[in-house]
């Protein structure tokens, strides 16, 4: 997996999204988290809830994503999932396809209206 297999663009649901350039098989690495930049629990919670959003919980440390990963939009049926500091395709990601993932896991005390689309759409997000 390489930066330049996916891109940021205008998401038809969510603002920008990650979109893949190429196509990813289910169990392949889509993306290589950068875990690199932690935020104290104070700093968080001065963060605007937009800001929160670009925000991961994981490991008991609050990680600020980056681009691209901090683009990724959230979907009631996401087709990645964090495994190992990666986002994994949990099934087969066709080129053009915007690349998901499920906010349930890692997003810090966030409630929002969800506007995936997806059939089992939940509509409300509560974290």
């Amino acid at each position: 997996m390489k930066t330049d297999d996916v891109i940021v663009k205008k998401s038809k649901t969510h603002g920008k999204g990650i979109f893949a350039v190429r196509d990813f098989k289910k169990d392949e690495i889509v993306l290589h988290l950068d875990f690199t930049h932690t935020l104290s629990k104070e700093v968080f919670k001065k963060l605007s809830k937009r800001n929160k959003m670009r925000v991961s919980f994981i490991n008991n440390k609050y990680i600020a994503m980056q681009s691209p990963e901090s683009y990724m939009n959230h979907s009631c049926e996401a087709n990645t999932l964090v495994k190992d500091f990666n986002d994994i395709a949990i099934v087969n990601i066709k080129k053009g396809e915007e690349i998901t993932t499920n906010y349930f896991r890692d997003v810090c005390g966030l409630n929002f209206i969800c506007k995936c689309k997806s059939k089992n759409c939940k509509k409300i997000i509560k974290i």
